[in-house]
């Protein structure tokens, strides 16, 4: 998967969305110069479609749909696609190391701070963690408490549940 750190967004920046029908509801796939930059469930803490997601363009983005029809039906353990994160260099180290949490298995925030050499900032990790712009393909889902508790996800911890049993990360 193709994680990188994009330019900060400004107001030319075009971005068009897609919205796509799943098991833990609509999806909505932000697109912007042919990369992912968003994908947000709705209902989730960020509410509906917000209107920066620019014109809807069921179209964009196929492959992206197609693995997420894949990875709903439990064949697909890993996202091929070319994502652009936008935040600051700490909220896409925590992404990365997001991303690097195997399909089937669970962290915690302070395993991810001390992944990207802040051991302290679990409490950050945290942050960063709930800011996530691409749920789903970078795992924000796979963060658990240190105590094996689920904790706060911003789709809800019915979703969250939903999600981690379908990886087998829950019995």
């Amino acid at each position: 998967m193709g994680l990188r750190l994009g330019p900060p967004p400004t107001s030319a920046t075009v971005r068009r969305h897609a919205v796509v029908e799943s098991p833990i509801g609509p999806l909505a796939l932000v697109e912007q110069a042919g990369a992912l930059v968003a994908l947000s469930v709705e209902g989730a803490r960020q509410g509906p479609v917000p209107t920066s997601f620019g014109a809807r363009d069921d179209s964009l983005l196929p492959d992206v749909r197609a693995q997420l029809g894949e990875y709903f039906a439990g064949r697909l353990q890993e996202f091929d696609a070319d994502i652009v994160l936008h935040g600051t260099p700490f909220q896409v180290r925590v992404w990365n190391a997001l991303a690097q949490i195997p399909y089937g298995t669970t962290g915690t925030y302070g395993q991810v701070a001390r992944a990207i050499g802040a051991p302290r900032a679990a409490q950050a990790v945290g942050a960063a963690n709930g800011r996530n712009p691409v749920s789903l393909l970078v795992p924000c889902h796979r963060i658990i408490g240190a105590n094996g508790r689920l904790t706060g996800y911003a789709g809800g911890m019915e979703r969250k549940e939903y999600l981690l049993r379908l990886e087998g990360a829950l019995l």
